[in-house]
C-alpha cells in the first residue's frame, strides 16, 4: 500500500517506514504530522485518484530532524565585461518518517466517537438553576435643590462706544492752527520795529 501526498509544492510517493526529505515545516523534533492532501492511494492492487484529492484519506508522521541540504555553488560570467560572481546555497529541509497511511477508517471512528459522547452527556444529570436573589427596594433617591436661575442680561445690548484718541487729537489741531498764526503776526510786527528803515540813512548821507 503506498499513496501520493502534496506538501511545500511538491509530490513524494510514500509507504510505510520510508524517510523522506521534504521542504522545510515550521515543526520541532518528535512532533507528528498528518498531510490531509493524499492525490492517490494504491490498496491490493487498487488504485483511488483523487478529484483533487482522496475523501477520507490521510497519512501520518513524525519529524526526526531539520536539516540542511547539499551545498550548491552558483557562478555566474560575463566575459570582455569583467563581471564574475560565485555563490552558495544550501536548501532547508525537514527529515521525517511516514508511520500510518489512513484510508476509509478516520470518517468511521469519528461516527463512532459522536454516540459514546451523546450517552456520556445525557447520563450526566441537568444542574437546578438557582433562583436569583431579589434586591431589595431601593430607597429613592433625593433631588438635589435646583438653584434659581440667573437673569439674562439682553445679548442685543450694544456696548457704548469709547472716543478714541486720534479723534480727541483731531478735534484739538484747528485751535492749534489759530494760536501759531497769531503768534506767527507778533513775531513779524516785532521785527518790523526793530529794523532801521533804509530812507532815513539816505537822508543822513546828503546832509554831510
Amino acid at each position: 500500500m503506498f499513496a501520493v501526498i502534496k506538501t511545500g509544492g511538491k509530490q513524494y510517493k510514500t509507504q510505510e517506514g520510508d524517510v523522506l526529505h521534504i521542504e522545510k515545516l515550521n515543526k520541532k523534533k518528535g512532533q507528528k504530522i498528518t498531510f490531509d492532501e493524499v492525490l492517490l492511494i494504491e490498496d491490493d492492487g487498487k488504485a483511488v485518484i483523487g478529484t483533487p484529492l482522496v475523501k477520507d484519506a490521510s497519512v501520518k508522521a513524525v519529524v526526526l530532524d531539520n536539516i540542511k541540504d547539499k551545498k550548491i555553488v552558483v557562478f555566474k560570467k560575463k566575459r570582455r565585461k569583467r563581471y564574475k560572481k560565485k555563490a552558495g546555497h544550501r536548501q532547508l529541509l525537514t527529515k521525517i518518517k511516514v508511520e500510518e497511511i489512513v484510508y476509509g477508517k478516520s470518517a468511521s471512528k469519528k461516527e463512532t466517537q459522536k454516540p459514546e459522547q451523546k450517552k456520556k452527556s445525557e447520563s450526566k444529570p441537568k444542574k437546578k438553576p438557582t433562583p436569583k436573589k431579589t434586591a431589595g427596594k431601593k430607597k429613592p433617591q433625593k433631588k438635589p435643590a435646583q438653584k434659581p436661575a440667573a437673569k439674562k442680561t439682553d445679548s442685543k445690548a450694544k456696548p457704548q462706544k469709547r472716543s478714541s484718541p486720534k479723534s480727541k487729537k483731531a478735534s484739538q489741531k484747528p485751535q492749534k492752527t489759530k494760536k501759531t498764526t497769531a503768534s506767527k503776526k507778533k513775531s513779524s510786527a516785532k521785527k518790523a520795529k526793530s529794523r532801521p528803515s533804509g530812507k532815513k540813512k539816505s537822508s543822513s548821507g546828503n546832509k554831510e
